[in-house]
């Protein structure tokens, strides 16, 4: 998957049957459905993928233990069965995590213990595990530095983890072997119409400066939480459907969860679910349900936020975590559809709505990372009946993803290399062979290596030190100052590659410089 190659299929070819804008989770999701059914596809980023959204979740596939306790079954049930067809196509991405709801009080153990095992019979065939009690010593075992005050013992249950942005380079690889042109660093300007209906876009190649129209049989418009800016570039009076809610987690060191199972407390002071959870080497705690007024790219944790993680921690762990001891914090925003008469974001629906306006504009509102494959499906769908395009059946849900092995169904095992699937080898090959320094990691503190930098750049579309440190390596994430340290050291690996000079490496290096300072605390 290489940029100038897109950009040589993009002239090439026209007119599209689907342009998708947006490509975060659902755009690349669409893009994999219509090209697998083959369909003419093009996909426009405004910038990186994953960039937004879809780079800053809690690193969960799950049914959604919170859903079912606000009685939407049908949400639970859907993203039940995606996350066991996920599971089957991506096993070098999603694999499963246990997690311990610990009981402080006598109606602890059956009120959840009856409630999981619910959510156990809603995933059936597909299920991960049976949820099982604990006693007090047992839940201590899994759990070391769980605070043991009080605690009666603990009920078990199993869902899914993944890797979000590798996740979403995994699937833009996936609909570029079928034959999907995509590209990033191309925002949409302006829609173009003819006859009262939308025929395609104009966009721009944000490398070059050069301008492009695109004409499509559909445009489908899967930008999230940006969904109404697309919106209004074809009706500029159209109201919002967006409320987006912001959602902070914050890195810990792995001494604070150590082992392999996650805790969650079904129940915060704000009536959310609160995750800590083993991630890459790190503990992950997350999440808050903050309403915002605008969508931002680069969204950032308020000082509420990060204090009300911190105490929520405190309570559960016995080493109470502080602002010196986090690594990275990171604020994502959910693209909720709004609800008229609510305004409190966490009870709004996870669910997502495929909308059309009157010119024939595709809109994909709402949703999560779980059901992306079933948001595409429908979105798709709804495509093919307004563009008036040959209907073929979704192949996606069994679908093998970019690098899952085509038999194996369990977790892969490649040691450093395990996000890449079928293609660690080559990298393996990569940091051993193309040269020799490129097998040195790029920093102690991280556990990536130079040659990754080298394949983001050869094979995944890395263009900036960003691209390459926060989404195809997620060390931005898992060490924030540790990830800026690496920054000049990548700079030079990738000016190597795309031929870029000293004046371009030193502005990369401090604009990721300056972009990693966000992810740090102050003491």
């Amino acid at each position: 998957m290489k940029r100038p190659e897109m950009l040589a299929r993009l002239e090439a070819r026209e007119p599209w049957d689907v342009l998708v804008i947006g490509g975060g989770a659902t755009g690349l999701g669409i893009a994999v459905d219509a090209a697998a059914r083959g369909y003419r596809t093009l996909l426009l980023e405004q910038d990186d993928f994953a960039k937004g959204t879809s780079s800053r979740s809690t690193k969960l596939i799950h049914g959604g233990v919170r859903y079912l306790q606000q009685g939407n079954v049908g949400l639970v049930l859907e993203a039940l069965r995606e996350r066991g067809l996920l599971t089957r196509n991506a096993p070098h991405l999603v694999h499963h995590l246990a997690f311990i709801v610990p009981n402080y009080t006598w109606w602890e153990a059956p009120f959840y213990g009856i409630g999981l095992k619910f959510y156990d019979l809603l995933a059936g065939k597909l299920g991960l595990g049976p949820s099982q009690w604990l006693s007090r010593e047992e839940t201590l075992a899994r759990l070391p530095t769980l605070e043991p005050e009080g605690l009666r013992g603990g009920t078990i249950y199993y869902d899914g983890q993944f890797d979000d942005s590798r996740l979403a380079i995994a699937l833009a690889r996936t609909a570029a072997s079928h034959g999907a042109t995509l590209l990033n660093y191309a925002p949409v300007i302006r829609l173009l119409h003819a006859h009262g209906l939308l025929r395609g876009a104009v966009a721009q190649d944000l490398e070059s400066g050069r301008g492009f129209e695109v004409l499509a049989g559909v445009v489908i418009n899967a930008t999230g939480v940006f969904c109404d800016e697309v919106r209004r570039l074809d009706e500029p009076r159209a109201p919002g459907i967006v409320s987006p809610s912001q959602g902070v987690h914050l890195v810990l060191d792995p001494s604070f969860l150590p082992g392999d199972t996650a805790i969650m407390v079904p129940k915060t002071d704000d009536g959310r679910v609160l995750f800590a959870i083993p991630w890459h080497g790190r503990a992950l705690i997350g999440t808050t349900d903050t309403p915002v007024a605008a969508a931002q790219l680069e969204p950032r944790p308020l000082a509420e936020e990060i204090e009300f993680l911190l105490t929520h921690a405190a309570r559960y762990l016995t080493r109470d975590p502080t602002r010196a001891d986090v690594l990275s914090t990171f604020a994502g925003l959910r693209p909720l559809r709004k609800m008229e008469g609510t305004s409190d974001t966490a009870s709004m629906p996870r669910d997502h709505s495929v909308l059309v306006s009157k010119s024939g504009l595709v809109t994909v509102v709402g949703g999560k990372w779980t059901t992306y494959r079933k948001m595409a499906e429908d979105a798709v769908n709804q495509a093919v009946c307004v563009a008036g395009l040959d209907e073929r059946p979704c192949a996606t849900e069994s679908l093998r993803l970019h690098g899952a092995p085509e038999t194996t169904s369990g977790p892969v095992r490649a040691g450093d290399w395990n996000v890449y699937g079928t293609e660690a080898p080559a990298i393996a090959a990569l940091a051993a062979g193309g040269n020799g320094d490129w097998s040195k990691r790029l920093h102690p503190a991280l556990p990536y290596r130079e040659a990754e930098v080298v394949w983001a750049v050869r094979e995944e579309m890395a263009r900036t030190v960003e691209d390459v440190l926060a989404r195809r390596t997620r060390a931005l994430l898992l060490d924030a100052r540790a990830s800026a340290e690496a920054a000049p050291r990548v700079a030079a690996l990738m000016a190597a590659e795309l031929g870029r000079d000293a004046t371009w490496r030193e502005s990369q290096v401090n604009q990721f410089r300056e972009l990693a300072a966000g992810y740090c605390l102050s003491p």
